[in-house]
């Protein structure tokens, strides 16, 4: 059988992701420019520490959600499972990447299914585009696709920019909003929004609060830039390099300036879960966001490059290394559990 368009680009978007440089350029994540006050006087224990939490009703070891990424070609099978096996011995949060191809046909629905049957007591969540959200009448299909992981929420991502650059993209968007409070009407499970790597706005995020969206992934940029993974694919069909797309590189909300816009929400809504994702590349970005007030981290192409170039074996390290980051930023301000750090302040660097 050949391969549909949307599982040829499936598998680019990984490969691009892994084998090239497609981190933003002029922008950061600016999580650097800030920094803990140190506590020369914690009075607890670094054994006392509990960096757990939980996330759709189930206890995370860590606040961290190896966050969507793939799956809908052969070769997302082995991702998939390897992920989910990670997740599941460190009792971590994960997201399946974009279902779009399992609506089209049934070829490779098991390279989604394949993280619940390894992964059976973590939260998993389910994941569509918005621009196939719009188009829903029902949500008959989107429970599908969560069967199909059984999953405890479904994700709408928000990709604007991403649709825009991509020369097969869709960037019809009218009706998102109609698509995303309907999901939280008729699906028995949360609805979770996220960015792909631009950022979500303060502005943005009232209006999915207001139709009762209740757990927002702000995926910020200065990490991987999606407008670059387009950049590079337009070239590799024989673009110019004077192509009006490289102007979007950068395009987007940085991650602590959203983080920051959305968190100030919760002082009206202290029921709103956010995730703090886009560019989180150490447990010292994980502590930082936790202080920002992220509920949860989450982290894409930093788990899936390791994953490729030393295994499961030391993607397990570098999870092992990061919660020892974050321990450590916890005890050297002299919070014991996710709560306390939430309530530490964050100092501009001099």
């Amino acid at each position: 059988m050949k391969p549909s368009r949307t599982t040829s680009r499936k598998q680019q978007h990984v490969n691009l992701t892994v084998s090239k440089d497609v981190a933003f350029r002029g922008k950061t994540t600016g999580f650097e420019r800030w920094e803990f006050q140190h506590n020369a006087l914690p009075e607890l224990n670094v054994a006392e520490i509990d960096p757990s939490t939980s996330f759709l009703g189930k206890r995370l070891s860590l606040p961290l959600i190896i966050s969507s990424m793939t799956g809908g070609y052969q070769d997302a099978a082995r991702i998939n499972r390897q992920l989910a096996e990670v997740c599941a011995e460190k009792e971590l949060a994960m997201g399946v990447g974009s279902q779009r191809q399992a609506i089209e046909d049934t070829t490779y629905h098991r390279t989604f299914s394949i993280v619940r049957e390894v992964a059976p007591d973590v939260p998993i969540f389910g994941n569509l585009g918005a621009a196939e959200v719009a188009k829903l009448r029902d949500a008959s299909s989107v429970k599908k696709l969560a069967d199909l992981i059984h999953a405890d929420a479904f994700a709408v991502h928000l990709n604007p920019l991403q649709e825009f650059l991509q020369p097969e993209g869709n960037p019809e968007f009218r009706g998102v909003l109609r698509g995303i409070e309907m999901l939280v009407r008729e699906l028995p499970i949360p609805v979770i929004v996220k960015e792909i790597g631009a950022g979500i706005s303060m502005k943005v995020a009232q209006r999915l609060v207001d139709v009762g969206v209740k757990i927002i992934d702000i995926a910020g940029a200065g990490g991987t830039s999606w407008a670059g993974v387009e950049i590079l694919r337009r070239k590799g069909a024989k673009k110019t390099s004077s192509d009006f797309a490289s102007e979007f590189w950068d395009w987007g909300i940085t991650t602590v300036d959203a983080l920051r816009q959305v968190c100030s929400l919760k002082t009206t809504h202290s029921s709103l879960t956010i995730i703090s994702s886009g560019g989180i590349a150490s447990g010292m970005d994980v502590a930082k966001s936790i202080a920002f007030g992220a509920d949860l981290t989450g982290s894409a192409r930093p788990m899936l490059k390791v994953l490729e170039s030393a295994g499961k074996k030391g993607l397990l390290k570098v999870i092992d290394d990061w919660s020892m980051s974050l321990r450590g930023a916890m005890f050297l301000t002299g919070s014991r559990t996710i709560a306390d750090l939430q309530a530490q302040q964050l100092v501009l660097k001099s």
